[in-house]
């Protein structure tokens, strides 16, 4: 069976889109922060994503999605 590389943090937990419960990409992430920047609303960015708008406030606050990979692991 063929090893994937994943990002993990300091602690080695599995972050990013490479954790095990995540739902978006971190091309997706990215995309929902940068759309809230050029000003569209929480709104229209969960309608576009089918994600409540709460859940892409907290990506845009940086509460979510948050960490970056310290290091890499195959798994």
């Amino acid at each position: 069976m063929a090893k994937r590389i994943v990002g993990i943090n300091d602690r080695g937990l599995r972050v990013g889109q490479d954790h095990q419960r995540a739902k978006l990409t971190d091309a997706a992430v990215e995309m929902i922060r940068r759309l809230h920047e050029d000003g569209v609303s929480y709104r229209v960015i969960a309608i576009k994503f089918e994600i409540s708008k709460t859940q892409v406030c907290y990506i845009c606050t940086y509460m979510r999605r948050a960490q970056t990979a310290a290091r890499f692991r195959a798994v």
